[in-house]
């Protein structure tokens, strides 16, 4: 018996389906090794100018490299460390700052390759120094405290730095403790304005972004933090789909907080899932311009 008119809409209409099917679920597998194999590769540098009358005009030509979020055993090893370094050098930064997560929470790493990682550190050249602050996840290990006193960053815990650059009149740095897992204190911290009052530029190094609606009271001109990684996982139209804890509020690159800039580093690893989708790894570079 032939098939009839019916039945036959009733079988290519199902074949459609099955196409779609079909198509649908080997384009989520693409996207799905894409994020993972691709996504969390390659390295993007991010130069942001900083426009500012505030600030005295020998800094003018004062360049800021800001990396964060390592994770260092995700998605990360040693040969993104290798490159990492020299794209900061490429740049011939001023100063280097790190706002935290050096090693992914719950990864083991060998003497042999914490040895790795410091050779690898070591060979960063800022023309000043580097300053850092602690991520969550430094909280995890002994790590961070290990690597960064081997290799002499400044670590600001709740507490600053003056940094000078061509003249006597220098700007301030402050360094903030980890939100979520450390020890905030922001009035040690802050305690500089006792001794040269809030007529000095200063910039804040923090891991959580979220962080700044704490010191909303004091006086600072730049915010760099990271914790959110951008998101991670992001989709056109919508961007982040999620952030953790300490970045839900601020998240993305870039806000204007009263008035204060505050910069977001999108990470170079990855948490909790090994994926990176619209956001690859990435560094940021901050060009001061004052005339």
């Amino acid at each position: 018996m032939e098939e009839t008119i019916e039945e036959k809409f009733e079988q290519e209409k199902k074949h459609r389906i099955i196409k779609i099917i079909l198509l649908s679920l080997f384009c989520i597998v693409l996207v799905v090794l894409y994020s993972h194999f691709l996504g969390t590769k390659g390295l993007e540098v991010k130069e942001y100018p900083i426009k500012t009358t505030y600030l005295d005009e020998s800094f003018d030509g004062f360049k800021i490299v800001h990396f964060s979020d390592l994770h260092y055993g995700s998605t990360v090893d040693i040969n993104d460390v290798k490159k990492l370094v020299k794209t900061i050098n490429s740049k011939s930064p001023h100063l280097v700052v790190f706002t935290g997560d050096l090693v992914e929470k719950g990864i083991k790493i060998s003497e042999n390759e914490a040895k790795k990682l410091k050779d690898e550190f070591s060979k960063l050249n800022p023309e000043i120094e580097i300053l850092t602050v602690k991520g969550n996840h430094d909280y995890e290990h002994d790590y961070y405290n290990n690597i960064v006193d081997y290799l002499g960053w400044k670590f600001l815990d709740n507490t600053y730095e003056y940094v000078y650059y061509k003249s006597d009149k220098p700007i301030v740095i402050v360094g903030l403790d980890d939100l979520t897992k450390g020890v905030p204190d922001y009035e040690n911290a802050f305690s500089y304005l006792n001794e040269v009052g809030d007529d000095h530029y200063t910039i804040v190094l923090a891991h959580e972004p979220d962080q700044i609606l704490d010191i909303k009271n004091y006086n600072f001109n730049l915010f760099l933090a990271g914790h959110s990684h951008l998101g991670q996982i992001r989709l056109p139209l919508i961007g982040a789909i999620y952030t953790p804890k300490g970045s839900k509020k601020y998240y993305d690159e870039h806000y204007k907080v009263n008035n204060a800039d505050m910069y977001i580093n999108g990470g170079i690893g990855t948490s909790v899932i090994e994926f990176r989708l619209l956001n690859k790894p990435s560094i940021n570079l901050y060009r001061f311009y004052t005339k």
